[in-house]
């Protein structure tokens, strides 16, 4: 076996997964890395060696551990992700913070997100996939959920689960908030 098939194959992927985790587009990677969209590509296809340089700049914009980019997939045992270094998503909402407490493998099935809201901020989301809930459980603050025509206030404690393949909203009530959301899709 090649060893460096092999590390560009497992680069590629660890990439991929990093991207569409973050649900961006090939495009957006690259206006967030400055690496031109077709290098993007090619490196996902492990058809490109790319340099130092601009693994460097790929990992800054999709908030991965540059030295374990190689590591391929996780040993049997415990994975930890220390706080530090889960993934955040910026630009989906307005006082927002949203970091990914989910593994890459499980986008469109089952995600986990810790949301930190400042006060007044908030989330609308568009309709996701038919059958699609959110469950979300607020661990400090206040939190108003909508869906659809419908409205809850939760505090701390309270869980709230409600269809999320309609338009649907959260925003922190009254000062910061604190809350974890769980997307199962159907």
């Amino acid at each position: 076996m090649n060893p460096r098939t092999d590390i560009h194959d497992r680069l590629a992927v660890s990439l991929r997964e990093a991207r569409k985790a973050l649900g961006l587009s090939l495009d957006a990677v690259a206006k967030l890395s400055g690496v031109s969209r077709s290098m993007v590509s090619q490196i996902e296809r492990a058809e490109s060696s790319p340099t130092v340089a601009t693994l460097w700049n790929l990992t800054q914009a999709l908030q991965v551990d540059f030295a374990g980019l190689l590591e391929g997939k996780p040993k049997a045992g415990i994975e930890v992700i220390r706080a530090v270094a889960a993934p955040v998503i910026a630009g989906r909402g307005e006082g927002l913070r949203i970091r990914i407490l989910s593994p890459a493998e499980a986008v469109g099935e089952h995600e986990v997100y810790d949301l930190t809201f400042a006060a007044g901020g908030s989330l609308l989301s568009e309709a996701h996939s038919p059958g699609c809930k959110e469950h979300l459980t607020v661990i400090e603050g206040s939190v108003v959920v909508t869906s659809g025509e419908e409205q809850s206030l939760l505090g701390p404690g309270d869980t709230a689960r409600y269809p999320a393949d309609r338009p649907h909203s959260l925003a922190a009530k009254g000062g910061a908030a604190r809350a974890l959301l769980i997307v199962q899709d159907s």
